[in-house]
This record gives C-alpha cells, sequence and structure tokens, in this order.
C-alpha cells in the first residue's frame, strides 16, 4: 500500500465504489468507451485493488481515466456491487489535486473544463451559456445554430426568454447576487474551488507559467483542438 492508495481510498467516490472486484470483466463488455477507446473499466479496477503506487501513478497521468463518459451502465451490472464510473471520478480528483493531470493530452482539458463550466457557475450559476456554443466550435449545429448565435438577443426577446435580466425566465437569466454569494460559498465548502484552483496551478506548473497557459486557451480557442499547441521541451501524450 503507497501514499497515492491512501489518498485515493481518502475519496468519497472510492468508498461508494469499489468493493470486492473478483475480475470478471463485464464492465469492460458493456462499456461504450472501450468500445472507441484504448480504455478497459476492469484494467482500472485491477490497476487501483493492486495498491501499487506506481501503476497508479501511470494511470493518473495518462489518458485513460479521461475516456469514461460517465453513463454508469457498468454500476446496475457488476455482480460484485462495484462502481467502477465512481472509481475513475476519484481517481481524476486525484489527478487534479496531484497536479498529474497535466502530464496527458486528455488532462490537459481540464483546463477547459474550468473555465468554460467552472467559471460560467462561479460567475454566472450556470454550466452553460447560450453564447458559449459558437458556431465556428460546432460546425455540424449548422446554418440554424450560426443565425440563432448571431440574433441571440432579439431571438430570445421574441420567446419570452430575454438575455441578462434579472430572474427573468429562461436559462439566460441573472442570478441574484445573494444567491450567488451562497453558490460560491457551497463550492468553496466542498472543495470545488480547490480543484479549479488546481487546475491552473497545475497547468501552469507543467507549461512552465501563467503565460503559457493562456496560449494554450487561445490555441484551443482558435483552433479547438488542444493537440495543436506543442509543450516546450517534451512530448505531448
Amino acid at each position: 500500500m503507497g501514499k497515492l492508495y491512501d489518498e485515493l481510498t481518502e475519496e468519497i467516490e472510492f468508498d461508494h465504489g469499489m468493493h470486492a472486484c473478483m475480475d470478471c470483466g463485464t464492465c469492460t463488455a458493456l462499456c461504450a468507451a472501450a468500445e472507441f477507446y484504448d480504455y478497459s473499466p476492469r484494467e482500472v479496477m485491477d490497476i487501483v485493488q493492486s495498491q501499487d503506487d506506481d501503476k497508479i501513478r501511470e494511470l493518473i497521468s495518462s489518458n485513460k481515466i479521461w475516456y469514461c463518459g460517465q453513463c454508469l451502465s457498468c454500476k446496475p451490472r457488476c455482480p460484485r456491487g462495484n462502481n467502477p464510473g465512481a472509481v475513475v471520478l476519484a481517481l481524476r480528483r486525484l489527478s487534479v489535486k496531484t497536479g498529474l493531470f497535466a502530464e496527458s493530452e486528455k488532462g490537459r482539458q481540464q483546463l477547459l473544463a474550468k473555465r468554460l463550466f467552472g467559471d460560467n457557475m462561479m460567475n454566472r450559476g450556470y454550466t452553460l451559456l447560450p453564447t458559449n456554443p459558437v458556431p465556428s466550435h460546432f460546425p455540424e449545429l449548422g446554418k440554424d445554430w450560426e443565425y440563432y448565435h448571431n440574433h441571440l438577443a432579439e431571438m430570445r426577446e421574441w420567446w419570452g426568454v430575454p438575455v441578462d435580466l434579472e430572474n427573468s425566465p429562461g436559462s439566460a437569466r441573472i442570478i441574484p447576487e445573494k444567491d450567488m454569494e451562497e453558490l460560491r460559498a457551497i463550492y468553496k465548502a466542498t472543495g470545488a474551488v480547490d480543484l479549479m484552483n488546481a487546475v491552473e496551478d497545475g497547468m501552469a506548473k507543467k507549461l512552465g507559467g501563467k503565460e503559457e497557459v493562456e496560449k494554450f486557451w487561445k490555441n484551443w480557442q482558435d483552433t479547438v483542438d488542444t493537440r495543436n499547441y506543442k509543450i516546450k521541451g517534451g512530448k505531448s501524450k
């Protein structure tokens, strides 16, 4: 048993998800992510059960823990009542806390999640705003979405769900500051703010400073592909 494993066992998702895996492979057989990626929930459970810090470190430094789509199809079908999806969540938290998430290309995408969903929650109380899905990032949404995006304010006014009015109908309303303060207090008390800060700090450490983090962010905004950012002095996993 090692230090990383000990830290992992302190995560509530680990307590909910890991009971007594018998390595039957049912989770991998029905896993949607395993069909498309180099990913196996059974392998994840095996590594965690080994309690081997070197193997756990390699796992949380890799892309693998970020392939899980959290559909939780594995949970109701496990004959021993395990929840591999919850174990993956615990591994992701450990990866962020240790900064090892920044070692993998998929892990570095946590910066995008933090700056979109996380910052939206802290500033507006929503994970996604109508203005976020930019047409150039989502060409599959077609011309209708492009028109809506370019005429958002007038269309939502016409629908009766105006943008940026306090307590108006719809998901683009302004939430009163008193309620936002309560939401931020919850995020602070539950450790979510610490995790979001750990993402920024981990990226700065990996990329060589906050200026490089901004370049990474700008590169994604321009190209919609984190693989286009080249890490100085090293290869992107």
